[in-house]
C-alpha cells in the first residue's frame, strides 16, 4: 500500500513539473507583449525603446561607445544591469533617444541637428573620430525587446543576409574606389567624401495574439535601411535628396540632420520562439558548417576506430605472448610470422614490457607538470559543464554575454578539483614541498592569464576602447580569484595530499636504465609535433567558424555540433597519445610522463599557427593596437587550449600504462 502511495505521489510531482516547466522561460528571455496607446496596463507596453550597444569593425579590435562617436543622445539616459560576461566582452548597452508607440507609423521624424563649425578644434576632433569611423567600417549594433535590429540585403545567388548591424557610413576613396557600404548606391561617387547614413527606416514585424490566450502582439522582427539624406531645411526634414556628404577636407561649416521613419507589419507565420531563425539562416557559410563538420567527424572517427582496433590487437598478442613466455613455454609461443620464438626472441620482438622497472620513475619537474595537469582538469571541467549547458539552450545569443558568465563563474567554483588533482600526482611524484605545488596550481597559470588580461586591457584603457574593463570589475575578478578560487584550491590540495599516492602496478628499480639509440621517428620532437596533428584536424573547421565569431562579430549558435566535436577531440587526443606512447614504450624510452603532455597539448601550437594564418588571410584588421590586441588575447586562448589537451592526452595515456603493466606477470 505504501509503495502504491509513492508511485502515485511521484506520478503527481513529475506532471507538476512538467507543467510548471512549460510555462519557465530564461532569465531575461520572457516574451513581452505590446499593445496600441490607451490599451496598455500592467501586462502589455505601448511604448518601444530601441537600444544602442558599442560600436565594431572587422577592420580594429577596438569598440567603442556609442556617446563617443557624437550621435543624437537620449535626454533621460540610463544603462540596463549587465552582467559580467557582457562587461568583459566590452558590450555598453543604454538607451536612445529613438522612442515610438506600437502601431504607430512615424514619417521622416527628426531627432536631433549636428553642427560642425569650421575653425573650432573641438569640432574638428569630434568629425575626424567620425570620419575614422566610417573609414573603418565601424558598425552599429541596435536592439529591440532584447532582438538584434538587423540590415537585410541581397547577397550573391539571390540570397538574402541580414547583418544584426549596420554601417555609420562609408568611404570612396581620393582614387574614386567606392569602400565597404558605399558600393550600394551610384550616387556615392565623389572622390575624398564620406558619406553618414543619418537616417534609418525601421520595420517592426510583430505577431498578433488574438486567439492565442495572451493579450497584445509581440516582436519577431525588426528591421531597418539605412540611407544617407541631406535634409535642404533641418526644421522640416523631408528625408529625400542628395545623399550627405562630409569632405574629406573639413574646409567650411558642416550640418548633419539625424531623422528616422518607422512602419509596422503584422505576421502571424512566425512564431516568437523562432523570431531569430531568419537571422541563422541567412549567416554566411551555414551549409558548408554542415557539410565540413560531418566531413570531418566521419574521417576522424574512421581513423579513431583504426588506431582502436590496432591497439587491441598489436596489445593483445603482446601480453598473450609475454605471459606464455613467464610460464616457461620458451618453444611454442608464436610470434607475429607464425615461427617459434624464444624468451629472448620475445624480447628483442617487443620491449615495452622490458622497461617495466623503469616505466613509473617519477619525471623531472614533476612540480611543474603535476600544477600543469590541475589546472588543465579545471578547465576541462568548465568547458564540458559550458558546452553542456550552451546545448540546452541556456547560453544562447539571446542570453547575451550568459556563456562568459558561466565559463568565469565555473572556473573560479572548480578550484577544488585543480587542487586534488594536482597535490596528488604530486605526491604520486613523491614531491614533498606541498605549500609551493599549492600556491603554484592557484595562481601560475591564471596570473599569466591575469597579466596577459590586465595588458590588453591598459592598451584598451589607452585607446579610449569600451572594451577596457572598469576598475572596479577588475577588482571584482581579483575578489573572485583570490576570496573564493584560491581557497578552494587549498580545500582541494587538502584532500588530496590526505589520500595515499597512486599505486602503481610495477616497483621501480633504483638505477635506471638507460635508454637505447632511438630512431628518427621515436625521438621525443618528432613525436610530439605528429602528435598535435590529428586533433587539429577534426577541429580547424569549428576554429574557422569561432574566430569569425570572435573577430568578425559573427553569431555563433551551433553549439550541438561544437559539444560532438568537443567529445571527438577528446577521443582523438587520446587515442593519438595512447598510441604514439605505445610506439615509445616499445623502443624502450619510458620517459613518457612529458611527453605524453605535450604530444597532445602541441595541437596548441598548430592552434596558434592558425589564428596567424587567419589574420594575415581573413581580417583586414589595421594598426599596431588592435594587432597586439588581436595576439595578446589569442595567446590567453593557445595556453587554455594547450592545459586543456595536454592533461586529456597525459590522463589517457595514464590509464593506458597503468593498464597494459598491470596485467602483465612481472618477476
Amino acid at each position: 500500500m505504501k509503495t502504491r502511495i509513492d508511485m502515485d505521489f511521484v506520478l503527481v510531482f513529475t506532471l507538476v513539473a512538467f507543467s510548471t516547466c512549460s510555462g519557465f522561460y530564461l532569465p531575461g528571455l520572457a516574451p513581452v507583449s505590446f499593445c496600441e496607446d490607451g490599451k496598455g496596463g500592467d501586462d502589455c507596453q505601448t511604448l518601444i525603446q530601441l537600444f544602442v550597444n558599442r560600436l565594431d569593425s572587422v577592420e580594429s579590435v577596438l569598440p567603442y561607445e556609442y556617446d563617443v562617436f557624437d550621435f543624437c543622445k537620449d535626454d533621460n539616459e540610463r544603462r540596463p544591469s549587465e552582467n559580467l560576461g557582457q562587461v568583459l566582452f566590452g558590450e555598453r548597452i543604454e538607451t536612445s533617444p529613438y522612442k515610438f508607440s506600437f502601431k504607430k507609423d512615424v514619417k521622416c521624424q527628426e531627432l536631433c541637428t549636428k553642427v560642425y563649425t569650421k575653425g573650432k578644434s573641438e569640432d574638428k576632433n569630434v568629425l575626424d573620430f567620425l570620419k575614422r569611423g566610417m573609414q573603418l567600417n565601424y558598425q552599429h549594433h541596435w536592439i529591440v525587446d532584447n532582438m538584434p535590429v538587423t540590415w537585410c540585403y541581397d547577397v550573391e545567388d539571390s540570397q538574402k543576409y541580414c547583418n544584426p548591424g549596420f554601417p555609420i557610413g562609408c568611404l570612396v576613396t581620393t582614387d574614386g574606389r567606392a569602400k565597404d557600404a558605399c558600393v550600394i548606391n551610384s550616387e556615392f561617387n565623389k572622390k575624398n567624401t564620406f558619406y553618414i547614413f543619418n537616417h534609418v527606416a525601421i520595420k517592426i514585424t510583430y505577431h498578433n495574439g488574438e486567439g492565442e490566450g495572451w493579450r497584445g502582439a509581440r516582436l519577431v522582427a525588426a528591421t531597418l535601411e539605412p540611407k544617407s539624406i541631406k535634409n535642404a531645411d533641418a526644421e522640416k526634414p523631408t528625408c529625400e535628396g542628395l545623399p550627405m556628404e562630409v569632405p574629406g577636407e573639413f574646409d567650411s561649416d558642416l550640418k548633419i540632420t539625424y531623422t528616422y521613419s518607422v512602419t509596422f507589419e503584422e505576421n502571424n507565420d512566425i512564431k516568437w520562439a523562432s523570431r531569430w531563425d531568419y537571422i541563422l539562416v541567412s549567416m554566411p557559410h551555414t551549409n558548408i558548417q554542415w557539410f565540413s563538420i560531418m566531413n570531418s567527424l566521419v574521417i576522424v572517427l574512421f581513423l579513431s576506430g583504426m588506431v582502436a582496433m590496432i591497439m587491441l590487437r598489436t596489445l593483445h598478442k603482446d601480453i598473450a605472448r609475454y605471459n606464455q613466455v613467464d610460464q616457461g613455454d620458451l618453444i611454442k609461443v608464436p610470434s607475429l610470422q607464425g615461427k617459434s620464438i624464444s624468451y629472448e626472441d620475445a624480447q628483442e620482438e617487443s620491449g615495452w614490457k622490458q622497461v617495466h622497472g623503469d616505466v613509473f620513475r617519477p619525471p623531472r619537474k614533476g612540480m611543474l607538470l603535476s600544477v600543469f595537469l590541475g589546472q588543465g582538469t579545471q578547465i576541462f571541467i568548465m568547458t564540458f559543464i559550458t558546452l553542456f549547458l550552451a546545448c540546452l539552450g541556456f547560453l544562447s545569443p539571446a542570453n547575451r554575454g550568459a556563456l562568459m558568465t558561466c565559463s568565469v563563474v565555473l572556473w573560479v567554483l572548480l578550484g577544488t578539483p585543480a587542487g586534488y588533482v594536482s597535490s596528488r600526482l604530486y605526491k604520486t611524484f613523491g614531491g614533498e614541498k606541498w605549500k609551493t605545488n599549492v600556491l603554484l596550481t592557484a595562481l601560475l597559470c591564471p596570473g599569466i592569464v591575469f597579466a596577459d588580461f590586465f595588458l590588453m586591457n591598459l592598451i584598451l584603457w589607452v585607446e579610449g576602447s569600451s572594451a577596457a574593463i572598469p576598475f572596479g570589475t577588475l577588482v571584482a575578478i581579483l575578489a573572485l580569484w583570490f576570496g573564493i578560487s584560491v581557497p578552494l584550491t587549498f580545500v582541494g590540495a587538502y584532500f588530496g595530499f590526505k589520500k595515499p599516492a597512486i599505486e602503481q602496478p610495477v616497483r621501480t628499480n633504483q638505477i635506471p636504465r638507460q635508454i637505447p639509440e632511438q630512431s628518427f621517428f621515436t625521438k621525443p620532437v618528432p613525436g610530439i609535433v605528429m602528435g598535435g596533428i590529428l586533433p587539429f584536424g577534426c577541429i580547424f573547421i569549428q576554429l574557422f567558424f569561432i574566430l569569425n565569431s570572435i573577430w568578425s562579430h559573427q553569431m555563433y549558435y551551433m553549439f550541438g555540433f561544437l559539444f560532438l566535436v568537443f567529445i571527438i577531440l577528446l577521443i582523438t587526443c587520446s587515442e593519438a597519445t595512447i598510441l604514439l606512447c605505445y610506439f615509445h614504450l616499445c623502443a624502450e624510452d619510458y620517459h613518457w610522463w612529458w611527453r605524453s603532455f605535450l604530444t597532445s597539448g602541441f595541437t596548441a601550437v598548430y592552434l596558434f599557427v592558425y589564428a596567424v594564418h587567419y589574420f594575415f588571410s581573413k581580417l583586414q584588421i589595421v594598426g599596431a593596437a588592435s594587432t597586439i590586441l588581436y595576439f595578446g588575447y589569442t595567446s590567453i586562448m593557445v595556453l587554455i587550449f594547450f592545459l586543456f589537451t595536454g592533461t586529456i592526452g597525459f590522463f589517457a595515456c595514464f590509464w593506458f600504462v597503468n593498464k597494459i603493466y598491470s596485467v602483465v606477470k612481472v618477476d
